[in-house]
């Protein structure tokens, strides 16, 4: 978790990324023989830390141990909002009523398996880009894009990793 806090990676991502950076597999411990953990192992764990309320103190375990080595850690200060990109899900009304009203939706109780694939923490949001200044002096008109994901803040949180 820390490896994708710090990189900005999907469980996809580490996983690939560990099995191909020596440093990644340096930084957990793992030597070329050992089996590196896939996508469904690292969001498992961290559903595990989320229920044990143990996020919060590993990281910050490791501020304390970046402060210790001689560097500031400057979480919390990103000023604009970045967003992670999630798959979209297809979801029902009543399921969409439930998520907001932060219930699981019965559907889903009943079978484990899309419960496992389904994050009641993604959202539909809008980023705006500012347009280039254009060169004969008009002002330029920002453009809306629509982004369904995370806001860097909610994934640190414990929302999507």
């Amino acid at each position: 978790m820390v490896i994708q806090a710090q990189n900005n990676l999907s469980d996809e991502r580490a996983e690939f990324l560990i099995n191909d950076r020596l440093s990644f597999m340096r930084f957990l411990g793992l030597s070329l023989g050992d089996r590196v953990p896939d996508a469904t192992t690292i969001w498992l764990f961290r559903e595990r830390l989320v229920k044990a309320g143990a996020i919060k103190g590993l990281f910050d375990r490791f501020d304390q141990a970046v402060r210790d080595a001689g560097s500031i850690p400057m979480a919390g200060q990103i000023v604009d909002a970045s967003l992670v990109a999630a798959p979209r899900q297809r979801n029902t009304e009543a399921g969409k009523a439930d998520i907001k009203a932060g219930r699981v939706p019965e559907a889903w109780k009943e079978k484990p398996a899309k419960l496992r694939q389904k994050d009641r923490n993604d959202h539909w949001t809008v980023k705006f880009t500012r347009a280039r200044p254009k060169e004969d002096g008009t002002k330029p008109v920002d453009i809306a894009i629509p982004s369904f994901g995370y806001s860097e803040q909610d994934r640190r949180a414990g929302g999507a990793a």
